[in-house]
């Protein structure tokens, strides 16, 4: 068995991911049980621990043609416009208008398409955080307390 450098990184990766999750669970766990506070904490980390498992065992070698850096910077420059309009857009507009650029920088031409489904997904994923997180998020459309 020969392990390539990419297997040696993916496996630290996921070793130090598994150990972040574990230690913020245990620590979470220690700041206070209830139910409240680990409701979601314990899912999330058990879920991700169970990737970080599947993936240490299953990792393949990695055949595929990598995106190069100025084919992600794009992407990574219309992520950071997302997150710093938020206050400015909303989170339901900014989703929205996120969404649509990223599906017309990934390839997608067909304007329908675009269009329909950043509007119906940006506005679920917008209901679905204001109504989950306690405290009020900035909005454009839909109702809030911010």
């Amino acid at each position: 068995m020969t392990l390539s450098k990419e297997k040696i990184a993916n496996s630290i990766v996921i070793l130090c991911l598994a150990t972040f999750v574990l230690w913020y669970a245990l620590n979470a766990h220690n700041a206070s049980s209830s139910l409240e506070n680990m409701i979601l904490i314990l899912p999330i980390a058990s879920i991700t621990l169970c990737l970080c498992i599947y993936e240490f065992f299953t990792q393949k070698e990695d055949l595929e043609k990598k995106d190069d850096f100025l084919t992600v910077l794009p992407v990574m420059i219309l992520f950071a416009a997302y997150v710093f309009s938020l206050e400015y857009l909303g989170f339901d507009l900014g989703t929205v208008l996120f969404l649509a650029a990223s599906l017309y920088i990934h390839g997608e031409k067909r304007l329908p398409w675009v269009i329909g489904y950043s509007l119906v997904y940006g506005f679920i994923i917008a209901y679905f955080f204001s109504m989950m997180l306690p405290y009020p998020m900035p909005m454009t459309f839909l109702p809030t307390d911010y």
